[in-house]
């Protein structure tokens, strides 16, 4: 078999794709981080009232949610 030359691709700074020069939309990504580190406070919240509701811990609210789904 031949030997191959691969010959690999610049690396691209952060916000630049390899076929424009056009930074992406980094306003547009700070909103998708501020609404997915607000999502996952309220999941972390909603796991601590479940805790105290039910007195076990996430591993046990998710094992009493599958006993229930599968019954």
């Amino acid at each position: 078999m031949a030997d191959q030359q691969f010959q690999y691709e610049p690396v691209e700074r952060f916000g630049e794709g390899l076929t424009t020069p056009r930074p992406w939309n980094k306003s547009a990504l700070a909103d998708v981080e501020l609404l997915n580190g607000r999502v996952a406070m309220l999941g972390f919240v909603a796991a601590l009232i479940g805790e105290l509701i039910t007195g076990e811990g996430p591993v046990g609210q998710v094992m009493g949610l599958l006993r229930w789904y599968l019954s």
